[in-house]
């Protein structure tokens, strides 16, 4: 009589205890930092920890229809849909602010950290049905 395989479960277990074990453990959020800068500045991101009750942020800022600046950070949850007019060398910026609440969440423009996690737990899981 053949047992069920059960090591591709075990790996979804795993992935899932690595997912949410800052969570449960209460680590402060992880998160990438970079000061405010003209778009085509580079700058080679900074991993921070913000302090209790913040998130991560991305801040863009445009002038007209144009996106000029960016930043990167922490931030109070209060004041994550904030806009703000931000003068810089005599130019006044909109800065809007977004904000998430995963690990490194800020790290890439296109796509959110929950939309990542959630990509990455998909195909995983496809992948282990697949070799079942």
């Amino acid at each position: 009589m053949n047992r069920p395989n059960t090591l591709p479960f075990l790996r979804v277990a795993v992935l899932w205890f690595y997912l949410l074990l800052p969570l449960v453990l209460c680590y402060n959020l992880r998160c990438y930092y970079s000061p405010l800068l003209e778009n085509e500045k580079t700058f080679k991101l900074i991993v921070t920890e913000c302090p209790p009750h913040e998130l991560c942020f991305k801040a863009n800022g445009r002038y007209g229809n144009h996106s000029a600046l960016s930043a990167r950070g922490c931030m109070l949850e209060k004041d994550c849909s904030l806009v703000k007019n931000i003068r810089l060398k005599g130019t006044v910026y909109i800065m809007s602010f977004g904000c998430c609440d995963r690990p490194y969440c800020n790290s890439c423009l296109g796509i959110t950290a929950k939309a990542l996690y959630t990509i990455v737990t998909l195909v995983t899981v496809a992948v282990m049905a697949d070799s079942l």
